[in-house]
């Protein structure tokens, strides 16, 4: 019996989030305040960062590029998302489906790598005061960004190739907006097995492998801060990784817990919403997490909104 072709198929349905008409303009608006709250709020923040001296420093040029992933990779889903809530006939072409699994994935693997190199930033300022400077030069960091975008870029490239190389059977519905799920569904008329497993060691070592690093990171601050002897300088240390703390663990709890469940487990439904959070709501909370905690983003918006 000769091995389907899977480029027989051209297109996939999507099923989208409700099948009630009525609930699809409510969606749509709801999604759209989402999406202009996300860009406005990142592009604020490259901006603030880009115009005000005082935030010139590794942790905020870290948080512009924060700022830009979370931009770009929730610009590669909503408004593809925004389009379908509008549409009678929901369809993407399977090369569309393959490209925006392929930027998604260079964002949101980068965004990981970004994440953990954030906390090594807190950990030389707070671990190493006297050589934070020198630890963390403008070429440093400049090199740790390099490194998290080819990371993002392999990760990306090797997982997208193994999923255009699968071949596809059925009805062909994706049964939500975003192909980046396409792996967990069983549209494969072969490799599926191999393709979930490529799936759990590339998702594996893209969040296990951060989510380590971040923890003996946190693990050496944690031990210096409790050296310190008053209270006002534990709390303004624990103060300035408290925002950094709260965005990797609602980026790695949401992804931890859209992935690494036993099939059987998750039910679409379930699917559906974790993912609409971590690609349509984290971009958009990270801003709001970095400039309601944080007192020199407050001060510096006032100077620029002030003039002053």
């Amino acid at each position: 019996m000769a091995a389907p072709n899977h480029s027989s198929v051209t297109d996939f349905i999507l099923e989208g989030l409700t099948n009630c008409p009525e609930l699809q303009l409510p969606l749509f608006l709801l999604f759209l305040g989402v999406y202009v709250a996300t860009v406005v709020g990142n592009l604020s923040m490259i901006l603030l960062i880009s115009l005000s001296s005082q935030l010139h420093s590794p942790m905020y040029y870290f948080l512009s590029h924060l700022s830009f992933i979370d931009l770009c990779y929730s610009s590669v889903i909503t408004p593809k998302m925004l389009v379908s809530f509008m549409s009678e006939k929901n369809i993407i072409s399977f090369l569309e489906c393959m490209a925006q699994l392929y930027f998604f994935l260079i964002f949101v693997i980068a965004e990981g790598y970004l994440l953990t190199a954030m906390a090594y930033d807190r950990y030389a300022a707070i671990c190493s005061p006297l050589l934070y400077n020198i630890v963390m030069s403008h070429r440093v960091c400049s090199i740790m960004m390099a490194v998290v975008y080819f990371l993002g870029l392999f990760g990306a490239t090797v997982h997208t190739t193994f999923m255009s190389m699968l071949s596809f059977c059925g009805s062909h519905v994706v049964s939500h907006y975003f192909c980046d799920i396409l792996p967990l569904l069983t549209l494969s008329c072969s490799s599926t097995h191999i393709n979930e497993i490529l799936l759990f060691i590339i998702g594996g070592v893209n969040t296990l492998a951060p989510t380590l690093a971040i923890l003996i990171s946190y693990a050496f601050i944690l031990s210096s801060i409790l050296r310190i002897r008053s209270t006002e300088g534990r709390s303004k240390a624990f103060g300035t990784c408290s925002s950094h703390l709260m965005a990797v663990g609602i980026f790695f709890g949401s992804i931890t817990f859209m992935y690494f469940k036993p099939p059987s487990s998750v039910t679409m439904e379930e699917e559906k919403v974790s993912s609409v959070f971590y690609t349509t709501v984290i971009p958009m909370l990270n801003p709001l997490i970095y400039s309601l905690r944080n007192k020199d983003v407050k001060n510096a918006l006032r100077k620029v909104v002030g003039g002053r």
